[in-house]
């Protein structure tokens, strides 16, 4: 892990000399891409789109649990911006995260429903 942190470490010095200077103070920033406070989010909105894909399934192959699960994004929202540094790409992402879990927790619930009142199916 360690040569992995030096590359990297070498990687930002030498991309430090070609960055615009309208754009140095987003680079240096404590959240911004030298950190792991940029990266992760970054990452993380892979959640975002996998749920955004399994708008498209079945509302009987979806996950309870798995659903559920992605409401903390609410929860993440909030505390992402508290934390220092305040970290607004990871407040969104995870407002997304919580967002995508109600509407599957929503579509779960609507079909469930459905299946106990035959009468409310179109």
């Amino acid at each position: 892990m360690r040569v992995l942190s030096r590359i990297y470490r070498t990687v930002v010095t030498v991309a430090d000399g070609y960055v615009p200077e309208r754009y140095a103070q987003q680079w240096n920033h404590p959240a911004g891409p030298k950190t792991i406070f940029f990266w992760a989010p970054c990452f993380k909105w892979v959640l975002v789109f996998a749920g955004l894909g399994d708008v498209s399934r079945p509302a009987e192959k979806l996950s309870l649990l798995q659903s559920t699960a992605l409401l903390s994004g609410f929860i993440w929202a909030r505390y992402s911006l508290i934390i220092i540094p305040r970290n607004i790409n990871l407040s969104l992402v995870n407002l997304f995260v919580g967002v995508i879990g109600s509407l599957q927790l929503s579509r779960i619930y609507t079909y469930r429903k459905s299946l106990e009142n035959p009468a409310m199916e179109k």
